[in-house]
């Protein structure tokens, strides 16, 4: 994706500097060439005053008030659906764009949800600044692998399981699974505020609440932010979404009905030359998607490409996808929109 946000001379925002997706934006903004004197940082008061480098230059946190984003052009919102709703809409007032990664304005009709590799003319609806809303880190994950064969053979159902990491509970909860690590190799007791559990050699059913007809929230955002990504109401969605004792990189089993064939080969062929994916498939020496392979890394690794044998020949495809929930699933999606945004601001 070409860069134009380095080249533009407006300064970018991050809300939710210190946590983890902010962080990794951040660091997004100092290997892409955006200098610290182009940077403000925003975070809860415990942080005010605290310097974070930006491309090797500190940069001190201030605290979100009234007129705080006057003079910037892209503010990203990384701090929860609260600070989002409270905060966002002062952030277009005072005329910047908003990336926001919370789930506070995802379904509104009027907000784009964007995956820059997906959707990218969702942005043409905005005619000034406007709030651009990130797609929830297993949406993202599993519509880069989907789309490419939704492009050729239009998917009429898909069915996902994941395989959640720490991280998508946010950096607090990674601590607590590499504290439980530490618990169990000192035979000490295990802490357990996050999930009220134990994380360590465990896996258990996604943290969000489940509504009243049996699926978590988690569950219910893979079907309506696929239906609005994709602009089709008709597709069939169903998910179950799992916590795995991994750090932060999610995986997903993902199985696609089509409703024109597409053969085991040709769906190969299609997922290796798409934008954002890495084909991981060897199935002599059985090395396939993994978590730790994924970590850190920009690409979704797809990989297990084989025929669905419950429909009729060339009618589905199963897939295993992995992608770093921090960054495909958060921080890198943001930064792509904000080169989106940035390609078409004249200031």
């Amino acid at each position: 994706m070409k860069k134009t946000l380095a080249s533009k001379k407006f300064v970018v925002a991050v809300v939710g500097a210190t946590g983890a997706v902010g962080a990794e934006f951040i660091d997004l903004l100092g290997l892409n060439g955006i200098s610290a004197d182009r940077v403000r940082l925003f975070a809860s008061e415990r942080s005010v005053g605290k310097a974070i480098l930006v491309g090797g230059q500190p940069v001190m946190v201030e605290s979100l008030k009234p007129d705080c984003f006057r003079g910037i052009g892209i503010v990203f919102f990384s701090a929860g659906k609260g600070i989002a709703k409270a905060w966002a809409p002062q952030a277009i007032e005072a005329g910047a764009w908003v990336v926001d990664n919370s789930s506070a304005f995802r379904m509104e009709s009027a907000v784009p949800l964007i995956i820059p590799e997906v959707n990218p003319d969702a942005l043409d609806q905005c005619k000034g600044p406007s709030i651009v809303a990130v797609p929830n880190c297993s949406t993202i994950v599993a519509l880069v692998a989907a789309t490419p064969l939704h492009r050729v053979a239009k998917v009429r159902r898909m069915t996902v399981a994941t395989y959640q990491a720490a991280s998508g509970a946010g950096a607090a909860a990674m601590r607590e699974l590499e504290s439980q690590a530490q618990a169990f190799v000192e035979k000490s007791p295990m802490r357990t505020e996050i999930f009220g559990r134990q994380y360590l050699f465990n896996c258990f059913s996604h943290n969000s609440a489940i509504g009243p007809e049996g699926y978590n929230e988690e569950e219910s955002k893979l079907l309506y932010e696929t239906r609005k990504i994709w602009s089709d109401a008709s597709v069939r969605i169903t998910a179950t979404c799992i916590r795995v004792p991994v750090l932060r990189a999610h995986c997903e089993a993902i199985g696609l009905e089509f409703e024109t064939p597409l053969s085991q080969a040709r769906a190969r062929e299609i997922l290796g030359a798409a934008e954002g994916l890495e084909v991981v498939d060897d199935r002599i020496n059985n090395r396939f998607p993994e978590p730790l392979h994924a970590a850190g890394r920009d690409p979704v690794l797809v990989g297990r490409i084989r025929a669905d044998w419950s429909l009729p020949p060339g009618m589905g495809i199963q897939m295993f996808v992995a992608g770093d929930q921090i960054r495909i699933g958060a921080a890198l999606t943001g930064w792509r929109i904000a080169e989106l945004i940035a390609a078409r601001m004249t200031h």
